[in-house]
């Protein structure tokens, strides 16, 4: 057949990965693994990288004020005044982001702490002449609403996701009925996995996060390689943008907080010795594998290495994918046995991204006789035809 044709010059590794060009005709041609190097090589220079001294690798504008719990729209919080029982009760972050208590204005309560919260209402009670003196007051967070939060750029499904939600059939009643609450579900990690996780080409570096009228400029390295676990807590309203660094960076394609849980694959598994997808334990529409396999791995995954060495070994392999950065789809074509006996492997083993599809095509010698079989069964019909 053919060689699949594509717009990206994917034979001189000008695709999204090196690994997609073309292997050469003998293993002696060229240096072992230097594919990661032709992927940095057109990296742009990243964008951040500065060090902040008071919250370790997050930098830019007042950095600090983003780091513990924040309230959000519709968070329910317990209201303790001392020694008022009338404005001692639960209440519901509103939807303009203020907290309502009876005969006061309303407390701006998006984005605060509870100590802030506490101390703008001691505030306010004395403004409106109910104590002399600040007040004693405690407001605790008893349940983390969930928030909407836009996620853009180098992410593998950009859009705008809803993180922290639990399900009823998932809460906890001992922890409903106590003072207090905390969340997980509503860090900026969640926020990236929900959106797909980020790209091989992402700036980690320079992560911004878009918050009421200002941008932050956060560093997430520390967070990926598990150097730096400050992970802030997401408001509804807030903008994540993840810029890209326009090359495939190697170092990015393994399990992380913000990498894609895992790699769906479509795959279509029809060749011999498998009889078809269900018993190749292949699903309806996809498989999922984890994320950093490459393709030879997905290959061995689908059943599609092995079998009779003399007719059914020598099996080819396709892997359809899509560059992120361009919207270009590119086609890979592999002779599995040549490319498992050479040395250099992995210069030409690329890996697989959310969304890939793999095809399997059987040998030579099963095609031919595939091939002896279907002129059996025509010729056979034609004497039944002529009788």
């Amino acid at each position: 057949m053919k060689t699949p044709a594509n717009i990206e010059e994917v034979s001189r590794g000008a695709g999204y990965q090196a690994q997609y060009r073309a292997t050469s005709q003998t293993d002696n041609e060229t240096a072992f693994l230097q594919s990661a190097s032709m992927n940095t090589a057109n990296c742009r220079p990243e964008i951040g990288g500065g060090r902040n001294s008071d919250i370790g690798k997050w930098s830019g504008p007042s950095l600090n004020s983003l780091l513990g719990e924040k309230l959000s729209r519709n968070d329910l919080v317990q209201v303790t005044v001392d020694g008022d029982e009338l404005l001692s009760k639960a209440y519901v972050v509103s939807r303009d982001g203020n907290l309502k208590l009876p005969y006061l204005p309303p407390i701006p309560a998006q984005g605060r702490s509870t100590a802030e919260v506490e101390a703008a209402l001691a505030q306010a009670l004395v403004a409106e002449n109910f104590y002399e003196t600040l007040p004693r007051i405690a407001v605790r967070i008893t349940d983390f609403a969930s928030v909407s939060v836009g996620v853009v750029g180098a992410v593998f499904e950009p859009h705008a996701v809803e993180i922290g939600g639990v399900q009823g059939d998932a809460m906890d009643t001992g922890r409903q009925q106590a003072m207090g609450a905390s969340t997980e579900g509503r860090n900026l990690s969640a926020a990236l996995r929900a959106a797909g996780g980020v790209r091989p080409d992402a700036d980690l570096s320079a992560v911004e996060l878009h918050r009421q009228g200002r941008i932050y400029q956060m560093d997430l390295r520390g967070v990926f390689d598990g150097t730096d676990p400050t992970d802030i807590m997401m408001l509804t309203g807030d903008k994540i943008v993840v810029k890209s660094r326009m090359c495939f960076q190697d170092n990015l394609m393994r399990p992380s907080p913000i990498s894609p849980p895992g790699v769906s694959l479509y795959l279509s598994n029809l060749t011999q010795p498998a009889t078809g997808n269900a018993p190749s334990a292949i699903g309806r529409e996809s498989r999922q594998v984890p994320y950093g396999t490459r393709f030879m791995q997905a290959v061995v995954n689908t059943n599609c290495v092995g079998g009779a060495k003399t007719t059914n070994a020598n099996r080819s392999a396709v892997l359809f994918s899509r560059n992120p950065v361009t919207g270009v789809s590119v086609v890979i074509e592999r002779r599995i046995e040549n490319l498992l006996r050479r040395g250099d492997r992995d210069d030409y083993d690329p890996y697989v991204l959310p969304g890939d599809a793999i095809a399997c095509y059987d040998s030579a010698v099963t095609s031919v006789a595939e091939i002896g079989r279907v002129i059996g069964t025509i010729g056979a019909a034609t004497l039944l035809l002529n009788d």
